[in-house]
């Protein structure tokens, strides 16, 4: 069985190393990022089981952090915080965290934590695979994609590329970002075919509707959104 992954986004880096390693102790795969941006990124990257996940960020904070990934994933979060303030608490529960926990705390009690939170979100992962914005729907399970109820039938590469796009729904990713993901790290060929493709796949979602979900974001790369206007 392969290990799960964990993604720390914990910008105090004493803390985050010693999380690290008694995780990887435990037998799970780590990844640590410092900031919020870094950390929302990571997300669909690095596509985490469990995100443990500071409340102070430099560059976006853990609060919104969260609700953006509730955008597009339903991964376990369990907040960190060094601040004991119910309402704190609360916030973090209604934006989508599943759990929280205070510093100082003992790591026995947030492996037990982790523990409880990878049993309850499995059986949900088995049973629904299902990604969407506005009127696109995909089911991973079943390999299809529907755009207001229509059925559009993708290739493989494509259906790879716009699970890519859900999975970081708002996110700004580079050619570099999209090759190395979709295409892997050991594909050697040129990035123009990230455009090639882009072109294929808004052929098929994009054409036929007044909304457009895929956008160029000029010297930077491509972005899904929901937005009727091309940046």
């Amino acid at each position: 069985m392969d290990a799960k992954k964990i993604l720390i986004i914990e910008d105090e880096k004493q803390i985050a190393r010693f999380v690290e390693l008694e995780l990887q102790h435990e037998g799970y795969n780590v990844k640590i990022e410092y900031d919020g941006f870094c950390g929302l990124n990571s997300v669909g990257s690095y596509n985490p089981d469990l995100i443990l996940l500071d409340i102070m960020l430099p560059s976006i904070d853990g609060m919104e952090v969260c609700r953006r990934i509730r955008e597009f994933s339903a991964v376990p979060v369990i907040m960190l915080t060094a601040r004991d303030e119910t309402i704190d608490k609360v916030a973090g529960l209604d934006i989508g965290a599943n759990d929280y926990i205070t510093k100082p705390f003992k790591m026995d009690e947030l492996l037990a934590r982790i523990r409880a939170a990878l049993r309850i979100i499995e059986p949900k992962d088995k049973m629904s695979q299902v990604l969407m914005t506005n009127d696109l729907v995909m089911d991973i399970s079943r390999h299809t994609v529907k755009r207001e109820n229509s059925n559009i039938v993708l290739t493989r590469r494509e259906f790879d590329l716009l699970e890519y796009f859900l999975k970081n729904k708002g996110l700004v990713l580079s050619r570099e970002q999209i090759l190395g993901s979709v295409w892997g790290i050991d594909y050697e060929g040129d990035t123009n075919i990230v455009d090639v493709y882009i072109k294929y796949l808004r052929s098929k979602i994009d054409e036929q509707f007044e909304n457009k979900l895929v956008h160029t974001v000029r010297g930077f790369g491509y972005v899904l959104e929901d937005r009727k206007t091309d940046a």
